[in-house]
């Protein structure tokens, strides 16, 4: 898919989805720390349910780190890997402590440094928390990107993450971070995606083996002009 291709995806994205954001909710930098951690393999509406009240008995790193760690998986227990995660939460909450006086490091390297984050996770916090531009790639943003054809499907999650801000203007990258994720969450699902109504249909790969299999209805798709 050529630079120009990609952007006219992209403003049709933006007219499906301009007021698209992080649906993780969130207080601070910290909390969104805590809960994108959480996300892992795990649903947004989720983690919400679970922070809800998470969030009410914890605030900042002590917090953490001030209960045994059985105590913290059951408040976490029904999140999958909710063991591996109560460990790296308590982990990460030690060293904002012991080296960042509680905070948490507006530097992704930093981030990445921390049990459990990975590159997804401090993308988001550094694009969402601090303003920086970032572009992360979770499952919603690969599968669009596969399915288009702006990478191929044997791509790393960097690859996806390196070709989608080479043909995006730096500026643009947290927005259409945010914009790809609910394009894939809410129309292109992994799961009978709307082919049959997507304005992006004609530039689709997907779309394509899909309608060679009759799946979809030609009659009332939208085209890109």
């Amino acid at each position: 898919m050529t630079k120009k291709e990609w952007h006219q995806c992209l403003e049709e994205m933006d007219h499906m989805f301009p007021d698209a954001h992080c649906e993780l909710i969130h207080r601070n930098p910290f909390d969104l720390l805590i809960a994108t951690l959480l996300s892992a393999q795990c649903t947004d509406k989720l983690v919400n349910r679970v922070t809800e009240t998470l969030f009410q008995k914890y605030a900042v790193p002590e917090d953490y780190v001030s209960v045994p760690i059985e105590e913290l998986e059951q408040d976490i227990r029904s999140i999958g890997l909710y063991r591996n995660k109560a460990k790296n939460i308590q982990a990460l909450s030690r060293i904002l402590i012991e080296q960042y006086d509680s905070q948490v490091p507006a530097d992704r390297d930093l981030l990445m440094a921390l049990p459990g984050v990975g590159r997804k996770t401090a993308n988001v916090v550094v694009s969402v928390a601090f303003n920086i531009p970032a572009l992360a790639v979770d499952t919603h943003v690969e599968r669009v990107a596969k399915r288009l054809g702006v990478n191929r499907w044997k791509d790393t999650p960097l690859q996806v993450e390196e070709t989608i801000m080479k043909k995006t203007p730096e500026e643009n990258w947290s927005k259409t971070h945010h914009q790809i994720i609910f394009f894939g969450r809410y129309h292109c699902k992994a799961q009978n995606p709307a082919c049959h109504i997507c304005p992006l249909y004609d530039r689709c790969r997907e779309g394509k083996k899909r309608d060679k299999k009759g799946l979809v209805k030609h009659e009332v798709v939208t085209k890109v002009n």
